[in-house]
């Protein structure tokens, strides 16, 4: 079984290393998150992949759907994902985390997270379409999970983020490289939550 989160609920981690994080709350506004958390439940194919685990197959805790450019075919849990073509919502949030980020992203990930069963396990981004030390751009919407990452090299080293409704993360260069960062599973009743990660495929 998964571990359940071991970081503090009441607040953000003190410490944050900002030359890797940078959280802002209130990105979207509370009616415009409002809208479009319904808008992205209702209307995204989403789907729900397997992983192979020791020899078996199992379904992963969470569902997804890829979104991008012609030609950025992206492995989503082990299966290669053609994307699905960018929404007028997607493009909007596009261009917003494209004006902070400094980045002209082409591709996102939706993870939908139904309940607290659903998470991700202890990874990190880093696979060789996504280049040397990129840069991901989250936005979140809906109920509030922690966000929490470690450092490879000394688990001792954690932090968490709450990411809130309308909330935006920048992840920048270096956190996928020595870092890793998860969703833990949450015994606590949970809402829905939409998460989409923004990225450069190569």
């Amino acid at each position: 079984m998964e571990q359940l989160s071991f970081f503090a609920e009441a607040g953000q981690s003190k410490g944050l290393p900002k030359e890797l994080l940078e959280y802002y709350a209130g990105f979207i506004s509370e009616k415009e998150s409002d809208g479009l958390l319904q808008q992205l439940i209702t209307h995204t194919p989403w789907k729900q992949t397997t992983q192979k685990m020791w020899d078996k197959e199992y379904l992963t805790p969470r569902l997804t759907s890829w979104h991008g450019d012609i030609g950025t075919d992206y492995s989503v849990s082990g299966k290669i994902s053609n994307p699905n073509p960018w929404t007028p919502e997607l493009l909007v949030l596009k261009g917003k985390v494209e004006a902070i980020a400094g980045i002209r992203f082409n591709s996102v990930l939706l993870n939908y997270y139904r309940d607290g069963n659903d998470s991700v396990a202890w990874h990190s981004d880093r696979e060789n379409v996504l280049g040397k030390n990129p840069v991901i751009a989250s936005v979140s919407f809906g109920q509030v999970r922690s966000f929490d990452i470690r450092s490879k090299a000394d688990h001792s080293a954690h932090y968490s983020v709450r990411l809130e409704h309308g909330s935006f993360l920048l992840m920048k260069a270096g956190l996928q490289e020595y870092w890793e960062h998860r969703i833990a599973k949450s015994t606590r009743p949970m809402k829905a939550r939409v998460n989409l990660t923004f990225r450069v495929v190569l």
